[in-house]
């Protein structure tokens, strides 16, 4: 019987072990459902199609295609799918390719499960958790691409104080409790300013305005 918000996640991982721990942790907890869990991008790609999830969660380090190239063709095929990387090292060059293919959120795979968990529910609600650790990777990443762009739209004073936060590897909870709004405010405040960034999600507003100096 399918719960009321419940969060439908699959899973790509190739470790059986760890397939099977994010498979136990999904179905034993009340809100999620695990509606599947492969091996590779290839067979997800070939099976999803019977149940498509709301978040996926994804291992970088896959073998055959790339996790990183694997978002790329799962968003063409899904364009709505909510993909979050996991992996290993928070160093891993391939960040910055999985972000720009079209993930939204990027954790650690020590991440407590409780913590995963909150991000999972997180991204299916719109936001784009990422590790401290990963976030100030994609900053370094971010700040080595290309020059400036011009930032046709003015923003707010409160608005790059939430692009600072989120490039910091705030989650929108944790800007909401700064500000003292509710998280529903947050999460109307930032998509008006991806409107203003002509951008789609917290990995492109970033990497726009450190390339416009907007944010350092």
């Amino acid at each position: 019987m399918v719960q009321q918000n419940e969060v439908r996640v699959g899973i790509i991982e190739d470790r059986q072990t760890t397939r099977q721990a994010l498979v136990a942790l999904l179905d034993g907890t009340p809100g999620y459902r695990c509606v599947g869990a492969w091996r590779s991008v290839e067979e997800a790609l070939r099976q999803m199609p019977l149940n498509v999830p709301d978040v996926l969660l994804v291992d970088i380090g896959l073998p055959g295609i790339s996790g990183s190239e694997g978002v790329r063709l799962l968003k063409e095929r899904y364009p709505s799918l909510q993909i979050l990387m996991l992996t290993v090292y928070a160093d891993d060059e391939r960040v910055f390719e999985a972000l720009c293919n079209g993930a939204v959120g990027y954790l650690l795979k020590k991440t407590p499960p409780a913590r995963l968990l909150d991000a999972i529910r997180e991204v299916h609600e719109g936001g784009a958790p990422m590790s401290p650790e990963i976030a100030r990777k994609v900053i370094q990443l971010f700040q080595k691409t290309g020059p400036p762009e011009q930032i046709e739209h003015r923003l707010r004073p409160h608005e790059l104080q939430f692009l600072k936060m989120l490039a910091e590897g705030a989650t929108y909870q944790m800007i909401a409790e700064h500000f003292h709004i509710h998280i529903g405010t947050v999460r109307k405040y930032i998509l008006e300013l991806y409107r203003k960034l002509h951008v789609h999600s917290k990995a492109e507003a970033v990497r726009k305005a450190l390339k416009s100096g907007l944010i350092r």
